[in-house]
């Protein structure tokens, strides 16, 4: 089995978990290839380092060590190559992990093939520049569309299937997934949706109105995203956490499901509910 090593070294107490990880999968009998964007941190003796594409593509699984930012950006290359992703938790929360760090003799469950793997959708975010397609995105847990620098609120016109959702004065949306529901969406007012449900989660970003809502829509819909005052809010979108990209009055995003998945390696028999109980006791220190 070969697997590839992806780190975000800067997480706190990272190194040294990765270092465990490291030898653990080496003592398995595994095949480690570490991702050369760590090549000049990660000291360890005799490791096989290569670049994320030839890491990914050549490997087995993917593992990735840090906390759930991590993980999605991980799960955007392990999509692209149709790998298997396996986190390992060095944050906080890690909703999307497989294990925490404590618990690195399940890792011997990769050679046994003791374990489930879930398929998460993802959405496919494609930008027009006045009806001129420029770029296509993906994301595992939600495009964002925001206010920029400027205090102005957002006015977002957001249509599904030709025909109009509603104008949203607020500071933005979001169209989550379901795994994105327990991310900025969950923060925003908006449910938690069973990750084995597909379907668009909407929700606006404190809108200036009793009445708009979180709204869901199924898996199969287009949803299309414009901003009218554009000059004066100068809005960004941004596709799971990556740098904003701004917007003007000729862009328009459409959303849509990808026809991308990223495959969750679970070694744990929890439930989705067991999962988001104990990881929110855990943040809310109870």
């Amino acid at each position: 089995m070969t697997v590839a090593f992806h780190i975000n070294i800067t997480r706190k107490n990272a190194y040294e978990v990765a270092v465990s990880v490291y030898n653990k999968l080496r003592d398995l009998g595994i095949n480690v290839i570490v991702i050369d964007d760590v090549k000049d941190v990660f000291s360890i003796v005799g490791a096989e380092f290569r670049s994320i594409d030839e890491a990914v593509s050549s490997c087995d699984v993917l593992v990735a060590v840090g906390g759930d930012g991590t993980i999605i950006h991980s799960a955007h290359i392990a999509a692209l190559y149709d790998k298997p992703i396996l986190g390992i938790n060095a944050g906080r929360l890690g909703f999307l992990a497989g294990i925490e760090k404590e618990e690195l003799d399940l890792l011997k469950n990769l050679i046994s093939g003791n374990y489930l793997v879930d398929s998460r959708m993802m959405l496919s975010v494609k930008r027009y520049e006045n009806g001129v397609f420029q770029k296509e995105y993906i994301c595992l847990n939600d495009l964002v569309v925001a206010r920029g620098a400027s205090m102005h609120m957002c006015e977002i016109d957001a249509v599904s299937d030709g025909r109009k959702i509603g104008n949203y004065i607020s500071d933005g949306l979001i169209v989550a997934t379901p795994t994105g529901s327990t991310a900025y969406s969950l923060s925003a007012g908006g449910p938690v949706v069973d990750t084995s449900i597909e379907g668009l989660i909407l929700t606006p970003v404190c809108p200036h109105s009793i009445l708009s809502r979180s709204m869901i829509f199924r898996a199969d819909s287009e949803i299309e995203i414009s901003v009218r005052n554009s000059e004066v809010s100068m809005p960004i979108f941004s596709c799971d956490g990556e740098d904003g990209i701004a917007m003007s009055s000729g862009t328009r995003l459409r959303v849509t499901k990808s026809d991308k998945v990223t495959k969750i390696i679970r070694i744990k028999a929890d439930s989705f509910s067991e999962i988001l109980t104990r990881k929110l006791i855990e943040r809310n220190g109870y």
